[in-house]
């Protein structure tokens, strides 16, 4: 078998910290204050799955590369899978109420449904449902 990480962490420059985990805490992650300072902090996406948000500055100490202006760019896109269709719906609508702005229309494929939205620093998030039972029919 090969390689299979244990953990992931995706690391992601914000402009100001606490405005950033004010955005994500309203859409209803949470933080490990252990690893939360001035300078960065731990979002937890799901079991054994984090976003590090550091402070632009701190971020720059970390690469040898310019940060991405993500006004202009796109550095990735994190995509989450959720157990429905509704789900899908609520966390988009609570990112947008919150502060996200839209990033593109809603994909709806039967089997896979889909939304985008940027948070407050424009990191681009996908948020889907995936009907396995469908692809396995298919």
């Amino acid at each position: 078998m090969g390689f299979q990480a244990k953990q992931m962490f995706v690391n992601l420059p914000v402009k100001d910290l606490k405005q950033t985990i004010a955005f994500f805490t309203k859409i209803g992650f949470e933080f490990n204050q252990q690893f939360t300072d001035d300078n960065a902090t731990c979002m937890i996406i799901g079991e054994n799955i984090y976003a590090m948000l550091l402070v632009e500055p701190y971020f720059q100490t970390f690469i040898t590369k310019e940060i991405v202006d993500t006004s202009k760019q796109t550095e990735a896109i994190i995509a989450l899978s959720v157990a429905s269709k509704a789900e899908v719906d609520e966390v988009v609508n609570t990112a947008l109420a919150a502060g996200g702005s839209p990033s593109k229309e809603p994909q709806d494929h039967g089997f896979m449904y889909s939304r985008s939205f940027q948070d407050i620093d424009g990191h681009l998030w996908e948020v889907f449902y995936m009907d396995e039972s469908a692809l396995q029919q298919g």
